[in-house]
């Protein structure tokens, strides 16, 4: 006698009913973590377009780079950032992906930010290595409790 499953087949990058990325500790903290983060980095962005004089310049720095265009770059990456957060609630394997890269780019972003800000920054980077953690500590949905 054949058995059959009533379990529904997945969709490629989605993890099966059993194994789902969400219901995992780690991938859901990820998420979270990542929606905040991006906020964060939405605010950053905002208050640099908005109130320039509110942040130290620096002479010298090696990237030299007007703290508007810094605003931009931090607004534009923390949008796709909590977008990417959003999505890692689907448990889509591409959300995973793109969450590890944007952490990786919003660390890069706010290393080159320190100079303007450093506790600010420190606290996103750190945040962003605690995204990337997060999303390569249990790969394929297995967790050790």
């Amino acid at each position: 006698m054949a058995s059959t499953s009533n379990h529904p087949k997945a969709a490629p990058g989605v993890a099966t009913d059993s194994h789902h990325p969400f219901r995992t500790g780690w991938t859901a903290f990820a998420a979270v973590l990542m929606i905040f983060g991006g906020a964060m980095a939405i605010f950053q962005g905002i208050s640099a377009i908005a109130k320039d004089d509110v942040f130290v310049t620096t002479r010298n720095y090696v990237f030299q780079f007007n703290l508007t265009g810094w605003g931009w770059i931090h607004l534009i990456l923390g949008i796709v950032i909590v977008l990417a957060g959003c999505a890692l609630f689907t448990g889509a394997l591409w959300a995973r992906v793109a969450g590890v890269v944007l952490a990786g780019l919003g660390a890069l972003a706010n290393f080159a930010w320190l100079p303007h800000y450093p506790l600010w920054s420190i606290v996103l980077i750190a945040i962003d290595v605690f995204i990337i953690w997060a999303l390569c500590a249990a790969p394929g949905g297995r967790e050790r409790a």
